[in-house]
C-alpha cells in the first residue's frame, strides 16, 4: 500500500506544481501586457487621459461617415519600439469598453507559435493575438483572421463573449486596428458561435461565389442566439476581420465579425521610419 500513497502523492504534487507554475506564467504575461499598454501604447495622446480604446471611439464619433476623406489621425501606438522588440509585432488591436487591448504577431516559421508565446518569443500560456501565414500583413485580404485565447481571468480574447448580450453588441458597434502608419475602423456586423473547422482552410475567398456565401452567412449566422448588425452594408469589396475564440464551454468557437468602414493615414507615419508592413 505505501508503494500506491507515495505514487499517488506524487502525481499530486505533480499537479499542484503544474497549476503553479501556470498560474504564475499567466500572471507574469498579464504584468508584461499591462506594463506594454501603458508604455508602447501611448494611452494619452491629446492629455484628456483617454485610454486607447476610448480614443479610437472618440474619434468616429466626430467622423460619423465612413465615406468622408479623414484627415490625418493620432497612431497611439508606438510601432518603432513595439517592431525593435519583435518584428512579428505588425499591428495594434483595441475594443472599446473590453480587455482587448494587444498587439497582434504573425510569425513566418510557424503559424501557431503564439499559440503560446507572448512577443518576446517566451513560453507563455496566454500567448498573444496572432494571425497566421495564409493571411497578409496588411489588411487586404477579403476575410483576415485573428487568434486569441479565452482566458479565465479574462485576458486576451475572453471578453468577446460580452457581446453575446445584445445591449452591449448593440452600443458597442466598433473595434480599432493600428498599424504603423494607419487606423482601420471595423463595424461589428456578427456576434455568433461557430463550429471548430478551419476558416481560411475551408473557404476559397479569392471566388466571388464563395465570399458572397460568406457575406450572406454574415447576415445570417446559423446560430439562433447570434446578435447581428442587420444595418451595415457588405459587398464584394467588403473586407472583414474575423476574431476568433474558445466557447466558455464544449467545442466550437466564438466569433466576432468585423467589416473595416474606415482606412485613415496616421500622424505618426509622417515623423518615425517607414518600415514595411509585409515583414
Amino acid at each position: 500500500m505505501i508503494p500506491i500513497i507515495v505514487f499517488f502523492l506524487l502525481i499530486c504534487l505533480g499537479v499542484v506544481g503544474y497549476l503553479v507554475f501556470k498560474n504564475i506564467n499567466i500572471n507574469q504575461a498579464n504584468e508584461t501586457y499591462r506594463q506594454m499598454q501603458t508604455t508602447i501604447a501611448a494611452t494619452d495622446t491629446t492629455g484628456s487621459g483617454t485610454t486607447t480604446a476610448e480614443s479610437a471611439t472618440t474619434a468616429v464619433q466626430t467622423t460619423q461617415n465612413p465615406s468622408d476623406v479623414a484627415p490625418r489621425v493620432e497612431n497611439p501606438i508606438d510601432f518603432q519600439q513595439m517592431m525593435a522588440i519583435n518584428p512579428d509585432v505588425y499591428a495594434w488591436i483595441s475594443i472599446p469598453d473590453t480587455n482587448v487591448d494587444y498587439p497582434v504577431a504573425q510569425s513566418a516559421e510557424y503559424d501557431n507559435f503564439y499559440l503560446d508565446h507572448n512577443i518576446y518569443k517566451e513560453y507563455s500560456f496566454p500567448g498573444t493575438i496572432y494571425s497566421q501565414s495564409c493571411n497578409s500583413k496588411d489588411w487586404s485580404d477579403r476575410v483576415t483572421l485573428l487568434y486569441g485565447h479565452n482566458m479565465l481571468d479574462g485576458s486576451m480574447f475572453a471578453t468577446l463573449h460580452q457581446f453575446r448580450d445584445a445591449d452591449f453588441f448593440n452600443s458597442h458597434p466598433y473595434f480599432y486596428i493600428y498599424t504603423q502608419n494607419r487606423k482601420l475602423t471595423y463595424e461589428i456586423v456578427t456576434a455568433f458561435d461557430y463550429d471548430d473547422k478551419h476558416i481560411m482552410n475551408s473557404y476559397n475567398f479569392k471566388d466571388d461565389k464563395v465570399f458572397q456565401e460568406w457575406i450572406d452567412e454574415a447576415k445570417h449566422p446559423k446560430d439562433l442566439y447570434a446578435n447581428v448588425r442587420e444595418s451595415t452594408k457588405l459587398d464584394l469589396n467588403s473586407k472583414f476581420v474575423v476574431l476568433s475564440t474558445c466557447q466558455n464551454g464544449g467545442d466550437g468557437r466564438y466569433l466576432i465579425q468585423g467589416v473595416m468602414i474606415k482606412d485613415e493615414p496616421t500622424k505618426l507615419a509622417e515623423t518615425t521610419t517607414e518600415i514595411s508592413e509585409n515583414g
